[in-house]
Formats: C-alpha cells, structure tokens, sequence
C-alpha cells in the first residue's frame, strides 16, 4: 500500500464512521445536522443517490436527487463529513449505470427504478 493511501486508511479509521454499502440507484436517507441559531436536529434527506464520485476514499461524494413539491432536488454530501449523522440504505436499485445523470430530464413512471431483490452484500 503507497503512503498516501495508507494515511488515507488512518484518517478514517479514525473518525469511526459506519458508511454502509451503497451505489448508484439506491434509495437511501441521509440525517444531516442542521444548526438553527443555537440548535442543532438531524434532518433526514431521502431520495435516489444518482452518482458517487472519488469511490470510498476519504474525498468520497454522493449526489442524492429526491422530487419535493414536483420539482427535483439535488443534494451533494461529503462520504466523510462530520455534519451526517446517518446513512441508511431504504431499498436497492437495479440500475446499469455508474452515474444516474438522466434522470434529471425523466419525469413519473419513466423516472422509476427497478429494485433489486438478489443483492448480496460485499465481503469487507
């Protein structure tokens, strides 16, 4: 292993957090902090994650695209930041794509993803 994936693996050993195993065409909900003057909640965010970029590195993000209102909303977050609480994987995609990026011009049932009922976890 090179030095700089070696420091890699130190850094997030080191913050401890549980990334549970997830791609593109997954629905997952995300609880991100949100400070409100002096408060701070977890807001969960749930929707299809359309892209993971930098893989599972410690620069790792995901996009995750959910419709509020009937109009599409995008949300990158860091795979490592301190503000997520949480990363919960609600049901998996069947999808045969890395990124997702047409589903920003696909509306209703055309917009649909089909779940996979035949996955198998990856050995750690």
């Amino acid at each position: 292993m090179d030095l700089i994936a070696q420091l890699e693996a130190e850094q997030i050993a080191a913050l401890g957090k549980d990334i549970p195993d997830f791609k593109a065409g997954d629905t997952i909900r995300v609880g991100f902090k949100v400070t409100e003057g002096s408060r701070t909640r977890v807001q969960n965010y749930e929707g299809v994650c359309i892209s993971r970029k930098n893989g599972h590195g410690i620069a790792g993000s995901f996009t995750v695209r959910k419709i509020s209102f009937g109009e599409g909303v995008e949300r990158v977050f860091p795979l490592f930041s301190t503000n997520i609480d949480s990363i919960t994987v609600v049901r998996r995609g069947r999808v045969r794509r890395a990124k997702l990026y047409y589903l920003r011009a696909r509306r209703g049932k055309s917009a649909r993803i089909a779940e996979d009922t035949t996955y198998k976890a990856k050995k750690a």
